[in-house]
């Protein structure tokens, strides 16, 4: 019966197979390599297996007034959510884990599902992401931009003591592993209320909070790099250097598109990239009684859009997770082999130390309140307070 499945899922996929060209060149799909002439099919299901967010219809109105679809202006906020979700899947799962339509997945699976359910008190909700991006300076219903959807899941993170997750996001095109080794290491109890009241509160999953069980130790790493690749198109002295990021077994793709449509990027095949739309709207879709989420409407089971890399915006932002310690070492490697080699133009630099004229690096902390970000941001007065605090930790 389990191959009887696998064989009705590359039947669906199959009628989109003449999408993709006859080539021998390799497809790269987030740090691994698939040949059209052998594999399409484990291509394809490679593919289907990412979480795919689009926008949604008829959920609770955003802060009890706002809006109830996010049709027309939440797309980049749904590719940030896809990041994300890529990044705890590897998190919790395995980047080879792979997604079967109706086969029973493990509680992992629907605990990451039901962190971005379209709900006030999921944790990276539209909801939660549109809210706090009014500390950025995007009013809800406004588009963002890479850099904006990084800085809110930064914020939001900090909230979201299951995933345990140390969320860094570059600064002038700059890398600096000092700061992420120091952030990293932070031990689990910098923050006292967060570390005390772990067993204490609630989650905005409904569950006890325990950071994962990890106690100090190394906080898993999600590298956000905002880019700008040229002024209006992008520069060609960057392609070669922005397809090797997609390569890296750390690579969870890059935000970006086209001015005001955002696209999730996956890979590459030859000249073009590969990406997953969020312009699709389909209906909320809500948690069962016993916490499973029905999961067909969240993988997108087509061939998916590919688009030239020369028709790409140049404000872009690449993500990396690095699970360990060596995995960030690794990838500090392959930069410096694969990124920094050329003489031209460098897409970002990588460095040691913190830059002395830069401001200290202070490793950013959940403000000491007992309550979820969900509860604290219900409010725009409760989210300026927020927003106060925040701006205290980052000085």
């Amino acid at each position: 019966s389990v191959l009887s499945r696998y064989e009705n899922q590359i039947t669906i996929l199959s009628d989109y197979l003449e999408e993709f060209p006859e080539t021998d060149e390799p497809v790269w799909i987030l740090g691994r390599q698939h040949h059209l002439n052998t594999d399409k099919s484990k291509l394809l299901l490679d593919i289907s297996a990412r979480l795919w967010f689009t926008y949604r219809r008829k959920f609770s109105p955003i802060g009890g007034t706002g809006p109830s679809s996010d049709a027309g202006w939440g797309c980049m906020l749904r590719c940030g959510q896809m990041m994300l979700a890529q990044a705890l899947i590897c998190r919790h799962l395995g980047r080879d884990w792979q997604w079967e339509k109706h086969k029973k997945q493990p509680e992992e699976y629907h605990r990451i599902l039901r962190c971005f359910l379209d709900r006030k008190d999921c944790c990276y909700s539209i909801h939660q992401m549109a809210q706090m991006g009014v500390g950025e300076g995007k009013s809800i219903g406004e588009w963002f931009g890479p850099n904006t959807v990084a800085q809110v899941l930064k914020k939001l993170a900090l909230f979201d003591e299951w995933n345990s997750l140390a969320v860094y996001v570059s600064m002038d095109n700059t890398v600096v592993i000092e700061d992420i080794k120091k952030m990293c290491w932070s031990p689990a109890q910098s923050s006292g209320v967060a570390h005390s009241s772990a067993h204490l509160h609630r989650s905005a999953l409904g569950q006890n909070k325990n950071a994962a069980g990890l106690g100090p130790g190394w906080k898993p790493l999600l590298l956000i790099i905002p880019l700008r690749l040229g002024i209006n198109h992008i520069n060609p002295v960057y392609i070669d250097a922005f397809k090797e990021c997609f390569k890296m077994p750390q690579s969870l793709g890059a935000l970006g598109g086209k001015p005001n449509n955002a696209y999730y990027f996956i890979g590459f095949l030859g000249n073009e990239l590969i990406y997953l739309d969020p312009h699709t709207t389909q209906s909320f879709v809500d948690s069962e009684e016993n916490g499973t989420v029905d999961d067909k409407s969240f993988h997108c089971q087509q061939a998916p859009h590919r688009m030239k890399i020369m028709n790409l915006d140049p404000s872009v932002a690449l993500g990396f997770f690095c699970k360990e310690e060596c995995d960030f070492d690794n990838w500090c490697s392959l930069v410096q082999k694969e990124i920094l080699k050329q003489q031209s133009l460098r897409m970002f630099e990588l460095v040691q130390k913190h830059p002395p004229h830069w401001p200290p690096f202070i490793p950013p902390t959940k403000p000491e309140v007992t309550t979820t970000g969900a509860e604290l941001i219900e409010s725009t007065d409760k989210l300026f307070e927020l927003e106060e605090e925040f701006e205290i930790l980052s000085v």
